[in-house]
């Protein structure tokens, strides 16, 4: 039960009111963006609330237990803010969301009503769908560490150790021509052996994906020219000339992690845990 402010609670108990509803997103990169359904624009606790035209919200579902709480979003692409690219590059992937129901004759007197996070976002042409998560779909995610074969650590986190940014596992490449839509050839990394950019990371440095990092799917040495594809299509399309920024990938085997990075030492895999045959075999009596 919410306990509300006495002029918001004086505000709902008069009989007349003049409420709207305000979303607040804040990016992973620290961007703060506000909507409202009122006609005209709200501003308080430093945000801008804009007047969202077509912003059309489902009802708030609550569930009994750890079930997660949700909703949805539906609007067309008519803020300055908020653009496809952006959606389409991720930047909103997992965003923070506070839904606030505001008095907008006296913006002080509010309530924050859902704290959760941007979940699915579907595109239509112009149209987008977003799905709000409560806070309880965090504690069905996987938390701690895992048994496994292979390393549970990020290369170059601290558990990790490892150095990415060392002339080793960095280059500066060129697109020189264009396979598919996220496969191309490039230069500038002849040097490095075939796969040593395979799951690692591209930063575009030039062109109309400047400063959008994807993630390498496969890097291919063929006939003295080297082919990079990504896992996923660029926002903007890729031109031959633009430059790119690459940094090598670990595939978090333990060999890998021996031959690679000569960082074996503080691998965070267990490579030598018993496997199903272990697992399912049985004691035989031995023969005299």
């Amino acid at each position: 039960m919410k306990v509300l402010a006495a002029g918001l609670q004086a505000h709902l108990d008069s009989g007349a009111t003049t409420l709207c509803w305000c979303w607040r997103l804040t990016r992973r990169d620290g961007a703060r963006l506000g909507f409202t359904d009122h006609d005209r624009d709200l501003t308080f606790d430093g945000t801008t609330f804009e007047a969202a035209v077509g912003f059309a919200p489902t009802d708030i579902r609550d569930g009994v237990g750890l079930s997660v709480n949700n909703l949805e979003v539906e609007s067309a692409l008519v803020s300055d803010r908020l653009s496809e690219d952006d959606l389409a590059a991720g930047l909103y992937d997992d965003a923070k969301v506070e839904i606030f129901r505001v008095n907008w004759m006296a913006p002080e007197q509010r309530v924050l009503m859902r704290l959760g996070s941007i979940g699915e976002v579907t595109r239509d042409d112009a149209i987008f769908r977003a799905e709000i998560r409560g806070l309880a779909h965090y504690l069905q995610q996987p938390s701690g560490r895992l048994y496994q074969f292979t390393c549970d650590a990020d290369l170059g986190d601290a558990r990790c150790g490892v150095d990415p940014a060392g002339p080793a596992f960095t280059a500066t490449a060129t697109i020189v021509e264009l396979v598919s839509p996220r496969a191309f050839l490039v230069s500038g990394v002849i040097p490095y052996a075939d796969g040593w950019f395979s799951r690692g990371l591209l930063t575009f440095v030039s062109g109309g994906n400047s400063g959008r990092r994807m993630e390498i799917r496969s890097h291919r040495l063929s006939g003295g020219s080297a082919t990079l594809e990504l896992w996923e299509e660029p926002a903007l399309p890729v031109l031959a000339g633009d430059s790119v920024s690459l940094r090598a990938g670990c595939d978090k085997q333990h060999v890998t992690c021996r031959d690679k990075f000569a960082n074996v030492t503080r691998f965070r895999g267990f490579p030598h845990m018993p496997g199903n045959d272990f697992v399912t075999s049985y004691v035989r009596r031995s023969r005299a």
